[in-house]
């Protein structure tokens, strides 16, 4: 008989794990790539320079000699860009699973679910128009235009593009308030107008919506000159629009930046919260107090191969590695190896507590760090007395990171490797 568990048992061999263990990888590159993965790196870089030149090619294309002498070349090319862009949709699709949110879900329902996703419908809307032709009877000039949707798939591989959009959607109802109250204007304006010229047997205002057009330029401040007013009074409600563009149509302006600056402060809040958060060293501490510690944390990176200290190189602080791999030596004890840390570890505890430099630390790769100097650790002590007795109590009882370290190897004569 067979065994409760044995096809489950029957089914798990080396292939499924290889299947699994490529499609966490691929998943990892597409969906979870991180900035200091170098397969994520080349992958998104070769994405968007794709992407970009698709666009180029599309605005030279248009150009009929460029168009007619490299048409060959023009369609290698977009068939080269739509098997690319069709095969990273596939992917997407088919690692899809491997996203927390969908690990509940059967494949059909995770797929259907994320194929729905914004990301995914532009994804989809670059290369559904080259099939869509082989369908429907489609015009050339038209299908040469809709590539152009490939452009806003920029918005998966820029964080810039990304930072943008957030900030549009966020905003969204203060602009849409602005754009009402600048459309009332440009009908108040063109009214106005229309009224104080509008009878004149030559007058280029006979109506309002030929007024329109005027008011749209003035109060954008750009001036055409193709209608100007001519009366006395017209010309001083010119001079008033004017006055009323450069005041309202600064507003959106100053919206989008403030927005953008909330977000850019949101961004590092969140990366310092998720770092500290993970820390064991902070393991004992409640979310209200980690939101405490926040206003003394600092955010910082280095780059591979640079020695890692304090701002000033002043010894006293507690280093936290969010991302990234740091090799660090103990220079009191040189007969000791040096040890590697990886993300989620810490060091510098006996450090921070005394204010003696206890270890030399080196970058192996890109790191994202989160710093707790003796200054500011001092300063916690005068603000929040309790957060900092909880916190030196957890630094105290942090383990010693060289506990397992094996002795340094020898050099010739009997002497170990200097410290950094």
């Amino acid at each position: 008989m067979t065994q409760p568990g044995s096809q489950d048992i029957a089914t798990h061999t080396p292939t499924s794990d290889k299947h699994r263990g490529l499609k966490a990888r691929i998943y990892r590159v597409l969906e979870a790539g991180h900035s200091h993965d170098w397969q994520s790196r080349v992958f998104e870089g070769a994405m968007a320079t794709l992407i970009i030149l698709n666009v180029v090619a599309f605005t030279v294309e248009t150009v009929p000699s460029i168009h007619d002498k490299h048409a060959f070349f023009f369609r290698i090319f977009d068939l080269f860009s739509i098997a690319v862009f069709s095969v990273e949709y596939a992917a997407r699709l088919w690692v899809c699973t491997e996203h927390p949110p969908f690990r509940g879900l059967s494949l059909t329902q995770a797929r259907l679910k994320f194929a729905r996703s914004p990301l995914m419908v532009v994804d989809f809307l670059a290369i559904a128009p080259f099939y869509f032709s082989f369908i429907f009877g489609m015009d050339l000039r038209v299908l040469r235009i809709l590539r152009l949707l490939r452009f806003f798939k920029l918005a998966r591989f820029s964080p810039a593009f990304n930072t943008m959009l957030r900030v549009l959607a966020r905003e969204r109802d203060a602009l849409l308030g602005v754009l009402i109250v600048l459309i009332g204007l440009v009908i108040i304006a063109a009214s106005l107008l229309y009224l104080v010229e509008g009878d004149r047997p030559d007058s280029q205002f006979s109506t309002v919506p030929e007024a329109m057009w005027w008011a749209i330029a003035t109060l954008t401040t750009v001036g055409y000159g193709d209608v100007t007013p001519v009366t006395a009074i017209g010309k001083m409600l010119a001079g008033v629009v004017m006055v009323c563009g450069l005041g309202f149509f600064a507003l959106p302006i100053g919206i989008i930046a403030s927005a953008f600056m909330d977000e850019f402060r949101r961004q590092d809040f969140i990366v310092t919260w998720g770092m500290a958060a993970r820390a064991p060293v902070f393991s004992s501490l409640n979310p209200g107090e980690i939101a405490e510690l926040l206003s003394v944390l600092k955010a910082r990176t280095a780059p591979p191969g640079s020695l890692i200290a304090t701002d000033g190189e002043r010894p006293g602080a507690l280093f936290m590695i969010g991302a990234g791999t740091v090799e660090i030596r103990d220079v009191d004890r040189p007969e000791i190896s040096s040890v590697v840390l990886e993300e989620g570890q810490y060091w510098g505890a006996r450090s921070l507590l005394t204010g003696v430099q206890g270890e030399s630390a080196l970058a192996v790769t890109m790191c994202d760090l989160i710093v707790l100097d003796q200054e500011d650790f001092r300063t916690l002590g005068r603000t929040r007395p309790h957060l900092h007795a909880k916190l030196i109590e957890s630094v105290r009882q942090a383990p010693d990171p060289f506990k397992d370290a094996p002795p340094a190897e020898k050099m010739s004569g009997g002497a170990t490797p200097p410290s950094d």
